[in-house]
């Protein structure tokens, strides 16, 4: 593939790095920029990827103003046999963006225009700063100071992280002049945030059988509580056919989790709005505050060009795994669901999904025990022999060890059965399946059709 207006390649790693995400980060369609790989396309590869990954993100960190962290991802991938970086960068909602040396100047902004990145001109400069969105969710001050954030740090702490003394500040989660912002009391432990999921006897409001509130504490508890919730509404069904027993959930559970995910991460909160989950009997419906993000089209939302409107919460939710590469989540939807199912306003973005027809009148919940057995569920899991020497062992995280389970109950799952049962990607469960083996309580036999061996000896 050649060199586009949303692809660039680096044979190797150069001073130039951070002059071509400022250029993405200008653009309206953000990019992808490739490390390894010359311009022709041809793949060179990398001596020291994992070391260039790091050196990346450090760079991108310092360098470029106003912050890009959130805006951008890195991803190792191999090709030809060679190892070779993916840095997708968002288009930005601060522009103009610009190389910390050289400030908001001719010198130190450019923009993507076909395959290169040009300077920008001081008019252009001027006009882009004029419209930048100073009214953010990290700009704004928080209504109360004395936060506290034990919930936050206990989720980043499952996920294999810990955070130190100075995390409100790498986390930008603080105003210029150093208070918490809304970022910040989205996130702490207790807030006035309050999101409902309701559920309603037919297809029209007017008689509500149920109503839970989550929230009023971070934000990420928030969001897997409402996850579970409509994970059981998500009821697996039985239809009988002549030829076979078929299975199905009402809504697809991978389409579903991304788009209520999506709902938090893009909500716009600077109107003290949050997401609503609405729950009908022929479809579900997810509406979030805010329309489409300014200079993007409906096509370019479809194809999944990302333009965080709170790029703290994703950088978060990213961290914590439960977002996985920028501009993924819209695609994935729409591989289950068509584009007729989002409907856009100037204020609000709803998603409605349709029950899966029934081809019987009766639907039979598919019982506990048999959904374990398909690696579906982890409860099922729970009461295996190693469940309690994997719980007992203090090496693992939390996360590690619902892996661990899964693998217990059946040593030939894939990543994707883990994957679909934990509610996390594949590229989060090799990362966890990497640390287990390295820390010396997983060995894998075979190739993909091996299995996997569990070794607590060291517990």
């Amino acid at each position: 593939m050649p060199e586009t207006n949303r692809i660039e390649y680096k044979r190797e790693l150069t001073d130039g790095l951070e002059k071509e995400v400022v250029a993405f980060l200008n653009y309206r369609e953000g990019g992808i920029l490739y490390i390894g790989v010359d311009k022709e396309g041809n793949t060179y590869g990398l001596t020291d990827a994992d070391g260039d990954q790091l050196k990346i993100k450090d760079r991108l960190k310092n360098n470029i103003r106003p912050s890009a962290l959130g805006l951008f991802d890195i991803v190792s991938e191999e090709r030809d046999g060679n190892d070779i970086l993916k840095i997708i960068v968002a288009s930005g909602p601060e522009k103009p963006y610009h190389l910390k040396k050289y400030g908001m100047s001719e010198k130190g902004c450019f923009i993507r225009l076909g395959s290169a990145a040009e300077p920008m001109t001081q008019k252009m400069i001027d006009e882009l700063f004029a419209k930048r969105t100073r009214n953010s969710i990290n700009k704004i001050k928080a209504g109360r100071q004395d936060l506290s954030f034990s919930q936050l740090k206990i989720y980043y702490e499952e996920s294999g992280y810990k955070l130190g003394k100075a995390f409100s500040k790498n986390l930008e989660l603080l105003t210029e002049d150093g208070a918490f912002n809304y970022a910040a009391y989205l996130l702490a432990d207790k807030n006035n945030t309050s999101i409902k999921v309701a559920k309603y006897s037919g297809t029209t409001r007017t008689d509500l059988i149920e109503s839970n509130e989550y929230g009023h504490e971070c934000l990420i508890k928030a969001t897997k509580q409402v996850i579970d919730k409509i994970a059981v509404e998500n009821r697996t069904t039985t239809k009988i056919t002549s030829k076979e027993r078929q299975q199905a959930n009402l809504w697809n559970p991978i389409a579903l989790r991304e788009a209520i995910i999506n709902a938090f991460v893009h909500n716009d909160y600077t109107n003290e709005i949050t997401p609503k989950f609405e729950i009908f009997t022929d479809r579900i419906e997810i509406t979030s505050a805010g329309g489409l993000p300014e200079g993007l089209s409906k096509q370019e939302f479809f194809e999944g060009f990302s333009v965080p409107r709170n790029k703290e919460l994703m950088r978060i939710f990213k961290d914590l795994e439960l977002v996985e590469q920028l501009g993924s989540g819209i695609p994935r939807i729409l591989g289950h669901y068509g584009k007729e199912s989002f409907s856009f306003s100037d204020n609000f973005l709803r998603m409605t999904f349709a029950v899966k027809e029934e081809t019987n009148e009766t639907a039979v919940k598919v019982d506990d025990e048999e959904a374990s057995q398909k690696g579906g569920v982890i409860g099922g899991v729970i009461g295996s022999a190693k469940g309690g020497a994997i719980d007992a062992t203090e090496a693992l995280t939390k996360r590690q060890k619902e892996v661990l389970k899964l693998i217990a109950a059946n040593p030939s799952i894939t990543y994707n059965d883990i994957a679909e049962a934990l509610g996390i990607n594949e590229s989060a469960v090799g990362k966890h399946i990497t640390a287990i083996k390295n820390k010396g309580f997983l060995v894998r036999h075979g190739d993909t059709r091996g299995y996997w061996e569990i070794k607590l000896e060291k517990n």
